[in-house]
């Protein structure tokens, strides 16, 4: 994605919401056209949750994905003509609390704001690393929201991951991934409150966008940017 596909200027994103867009979290304003945090605070996870990352990485290490350049540079040939002018994503990190609710795709462009704060908000919650997210993994999940017809934020059980707390991982276990591609900021683990999990793998999967792994004792899904693939019970 080059620099100039982002929008980055105050005043043309201030423009731009006449058509419509919508940036905001939670009951927070749009006074500076800026995403703001709510209830931004870290708190340490739970021991369930270390364990449930643990049996991702397990069940995911039989199913690796190809170490590929990130898809990032080519998520501008993804839109067409029937593009919607705006998309929006709404989240809720489960391990520190914060929540987000904001446009972050404008007129044809990324907002470069906006995924500044999804950045953030995806850090690795063990020892607060941000890292870039893949802008088509953010796309992959507007589809999936807009499959399910539901309107409810995505819950974050997993987002980036350090090459730190990855090799942390691994000294717990032998099946942790070398080479997760939670460490490129192209994969994540989801649940949407009041939904099972089971529906949301079966819309993934019917997507065909990149990889899917259905979690159901640990209760999430997983997805990322590699290539189509699909395992879990």
């Amino acid at each position: 994605m080059n620099e100039s596909d982002i929008i980055s200027s105050r005043r043309k994103f201030l423009k731009n919401m006449a058509y419509g867009s919508l940036l905001m979290a939670g009951g927070i304003g749009v006074a500076n056209a800026k995403v703001k945090h709510i209830a931004s605070h870290t708190v340490l996870a739970p021991r369930s949750d270390h364990h449930k990352a643990r049996v991702h990485d397990t069940l995911h290490h039989r199913h690796p994905a190809p170490h590929t350049p990130s898809s990032a540079k080519n998520t501008h040939n993804l839109f067409t003509r029937n593009s919607p002018s705006h998309k929006m994503l709404a989240f809720h990190n489960t391990h520190t609390g914060d929540r987000l609710n904001l446009t972050y795709f404008e007129q044809g462009r990324y907002i470069k704001d906006a995924l500044h704060e999804i950045n953030h908000l995806f850090r690795d919650y063990h020892d607060g690393t941000v890292h870039p997210i893949d802008p088509a993994l953010l796309d992959q999940l507007y589809d999936l929201k807009h499959t399910l017809e539901v309107r409810k934020p995505f819950h974050i059980v997993s987002g980036y991951r350090s090459p730190a707390t990855n090799a942390d991982l691994r000294k717990h276990s032998d099946g942790v991934a070398k080479n997760s591609l939670h460490m490129e900021g192209r994969a994540i683990d989801i649940r949407i409150e009041g939904l099972d999990t089971i529906r949301i793998r079966n819309a993934a999967l019917a997507m065909q966008r990149g990889g899917v792994g259905y979690y159901e004792k640990s209760d999430f899904v997983h997805l990322d940017t590699g290539s189509v693939r699909t395992w879990g019970a």
